[in-house]
């Protein structure tokens, strides 16, 4: 041993470093903070279910799913709510879906670097924040006053086609859909493009080495890598839009719909009678409107008293009431036109909930819970489903 090494002092390498114990208590109440978080989360999920299916768990029969919206609670059911559900979203999911994933794809991949891309990047962030019920008022003054009233706006049109447009928008799930449509683009496409951004570039490179163009490298390569991100960030988007319910109340959802928006022209007719004339001016509440009814059906008093009609009557009726037709199961299911039903008024089963709890009797909130288990259980299925096949993509990636 040399004098230098005799200088130096000798390190016990068993003896701890400092900060050990600091670090190891961070490290355990880290731990013990995530359970509790996990606890109680899932307490608060258990909690919410249990409450739900105790309070409605009975109300969940056939009659429930097979039966109209009806003002006597023992009658009542959301047949019309889950259908258009089922046809909003469709809509929306075949409006956002292919322009959330092209256009995450194009400014991932093919959009320049500049101010305007910027620009755009940071709007669709923006957006992903926006509250819900400002896309309704905007679908309100584009969709409903704008395309929906082409005779005012669009005169030098064809009849034909202002006909058209009259009937496609306004109040109508097109309308609805489009709508929706906006609201998850944002989520679509951000998802989109951290899942391409995640891809490897030396995948690209490697592509692009054996003569693949640029779009066969995205296509071969980038987008099969990237598909499980896509769906997760598709099937979360349009779960969310399943759910909503300001948008669609501001574009003119409707709370009691005894009828199918499926059916065909003739066989589910409806008209309501409004508390405002043709000019928007206030109506005397009291005063009556005599309607010819066309077609058998029920009509809604303003107090949601109810009385069957027949076609061929003719009746005065106060203002505030409603006149809609009852479809048959069957003609509807075979009479599948969506030239038709995309411009239909709708509801859906958010909008089905929230009436049922505006109402005083308790058997009421027995059937919002029930619509409450359903609305639960889809969106349960659907982000199980996006978990799921995640899974199975990742698991089939060969890097």
């Amino acid at each position: 041993m040399t004098a230098i090494d005799a200088a130096q002092p000798v390190r016990d390498i068993t003896a701890h470093p400092p900060g050990l114990g600091a670090r190891k208590f961070k490290d355990s109440a880290f731990i013990i903070w995530g359970i509790v978080a996990t606890i109680i989360g899932l307490g608060t999920l258990v909690t919410l279910v249990g409450d739900l299916v105790h309070d409605g768990g009975h109300r969940l029969t056939l009659a429930f799913f097979s039966s109209f919206p009806s003002s006597e609670p023992a009658q009542a059911g959301i047949l019309s709510a889950w259908v258009g559900s089922l046809l909003v979203i469709f809509t929306t999911a075949l409006v956002a879906i292919p322009i959330g994933i092209l256009a995450g794809l194009y400014l991932e991949e093919y959009a320049p670097k500049n101010p305007v891309t910027s620009a755009i990047e940071i709007a669709v962030n923006n957006l992903a924040g926006v509250p819900s019920i400002l896309f309704g008022l905007m679908a309100v003054g584009i969709f409903v006053q704008f395309l929906g009233n082409p005779n005012r706006w669009f005169s030098f049109l064809p009849e034909g086609i202002r006909e058209g447009g009259a009937h496609l928008f306004g109040q109508s799930i097109l309308t609805a859909g489009i709508t929706l449509s906006l609201l998850i683009l944002p989520v679509i496409i951000v998802a989109t493009r951290e899942a391409v951004r995640g891809v490897p570039q030396e995948i690209r490179h490697a592509a692009l080495a054996v003569g693949a163009t640029k779009w066969q490298s995205t296509q071969h390569h980038v987008l099969p890598y990237a598909l499980p991100g896509v769906v997760t960030g598709v099937i979360i988007g349009v779960s969310r839009a399943l759910g909503e319910t300001a948008p669609l109340i501001m574009i003119g959802g409707l709370t009691f719909v005894a009828f199918l928006p499926i059916t065909r022209p003739g066989d589910a007719t409806f008209e309501t009678i409004g508390v405002l004339d043709e000019y928007g001016a206030a109506v005397d509440p009291t005063a009556t409107e005599t309607v010819h009814i066309t077609h058998d059906g029920v009509v809604v008093l303003p107090d949601f008293t109810e009385r069957a009609v027949q076609a061929g009557q003719t009746l005065d009726l106060p203002h505030g009431s409603t006149v809609q037709s009852t479809a048959d199961w069957g003609d509807a299911i075979a009479s599948w036109n969506p030239g038709h039903w995309l411009g239909q008024e709708f509801t859906v089963m958010p909008i089905q909930m929230f009436n049922w709890t505006s109402r005083p009797q308790a058997e009421f909130l027995e059937l919002a819970a029930a619509a409450g288990i359903v609305l639960l259980a889809i969106t349960l299925l659907m982000n199980g489903t996006a978990i799921y096949l995640r899974y199975r993509l990742r698991k089939s990636i060969k890097w």
